[in-house]
């Protein structure tokens, strides 16, 4: 049985490494160690101390190596305006599935999921929306996620002086 749990203060720095090896199998390299890991370390200790309704975390404990983590799964709640298809406008964002190179096919990611999911629908948000990668898709569709009509567009601001 795999045990998931939700991640606490402690797992920050665990957390964002294993961002750094969900980044490298999106774009075939792991990023450069950086600004960028202080300040998602800080952003996560922040919110994991909030209260539960916050960010939702879920995580798998390495069973070989304690205090090491092999999968997570991280996800917020945005309260956008409601519309017919979501009346309360509650939305769901999934980010950061990822399991360690050494633990996939174990389940870890989808139990990591299904946690994050529970957590969504007990706080009534009922439309989640997440990136898929082409590794992660099978996993998603599994799940019930489908692919949405509409483009993403982004917009990337310079930094402010």
């Amino acid at each position: 049985m795999i045990q998931v749990r939700r991640a606490v203060v402690g797992d920050a720095a665990e957390i964002v490494r294993l961002r750094g090896v969900m980044l490298g199998s999106t774009d075939g390299v792991e990023p450069e160690p950086g600004p960028w890991q202080d300040a998602a370390r800080r952003t996560l200790r922040e919110r994991l101390a909030e209260p539960q309704d916050a960010m939702g975390v879920f995580v798998v404990d390495k069973p070989d190596r304690p205090g090491e983590l092999a999968a997570c799964a991280v996800g917020t709640i945005d309260r956008r305006l409601g519309g017919p298809t979501n009346p309360t406008g509650l939305t769901g964002y999934v980010y950061n599935v990822v399991t360690e190179a050494g633990y996939r096919r174990r389940g870890y990611s989808r139990a990591c999921l299904e946690a994050l999911l529970g957590w969504f629908a007990a706080r009534g948000v009922r439309k989640i929306d997440l990136r898929a990668s082409a590794e992660g898709e099978p996993l998603y569709r599994l799940l019930g996620f489908v692919a949405t009509s509409g483009p993403t567009m982004r917009l990337t601001l310079p930094p402010a002086d």
